[in-house]
């Protein structure tokens, strides 16, 4: 957790705020970092989402 949220530019206790979803609705930047760490793509982060976050919209 600590290397990604360093590589990500964002602090340790931000990353696990978003985790725990303490932060609800994190920053568009934000997770486009951690995403990018993690070696993700953007279509891959909302191809995993729900329709509950997504408000019931399939990602496109």
């Amino acid at each position: 957790m600590v290397t990604v949220a360093l590589d990500a530019g964002i602090s340790v206790e931000t990353l696990r705020k978003i985790e725990t979803g303490r932060i609800a609705t994190p920053a568009f930047f934000t997770i486009a970092a951690v995403a990018r760490v993690l070696g993700l793509s953007l279509d891959e982060v909302a191809d995993s989402l729900t329709p509950s976050v997504t408000g019931g919209m399939a990602a496109s």
